[in-house]
């Protein structure tokens, strides 16, 4: 077990020397469960189907009593818009990667984003799922 792991962090590694791209090492260990912090965006893959992701990311706004602005789906992909009771502006963006897996981004804050609270609204979304 140690040696795949070994192996899948080697691979990762070098897809970032190869490709000079972030985003492959974060989409790759993302459905291990790990977030990464890209653009201001933090980002997580699921190991839920999108509807399932859209209804948890929505269940988490509202236990953090956060209100729902404004919702716009399409067919692979949803946003979802809030905002903090300071002003910061909150989007989580939900995309369909599989039938059984999702990608999140969450982003609090336009100027300067906020890590904490984006970490706070996505492990509010994996206790949902």
């Amino acid at each position: 077990m140690v040696k795949k792991i070994a192996a899948f962090i080697l691979v990762g590694f070098l897809s970032l020397n190869l490709c000079g791209c972030f985003a492959v090492v974060a989409g790759t260990a993302g459905g291990a469960g790990t977030s990464f912090w890209l653009s201001g965006k933090l980002t997580q893959e699921f190991n839920a189907s999108y509807e399932r992701t859209v209804s948890a990311a929505e269940k988490a706004l509202d236990s953090l009593k956060l209100e729902l602005a404004k919702s716009t789906k399409e067919e692979n992909v949803t946003q979802l818009k809030s905002k903090y009771t300071d002003g910061k502006e909150i989007w989580i963006d939900i995309r369909r990667v599989t039938e059984r897996s999702s990608k999140v981004e969450v982003r609090v804050g336009a100027i300067k984003p906020d890590r904490e609270a984006a970490d706070k609204i996505l492990k509010a979304i994996q206790r949902h799922l």
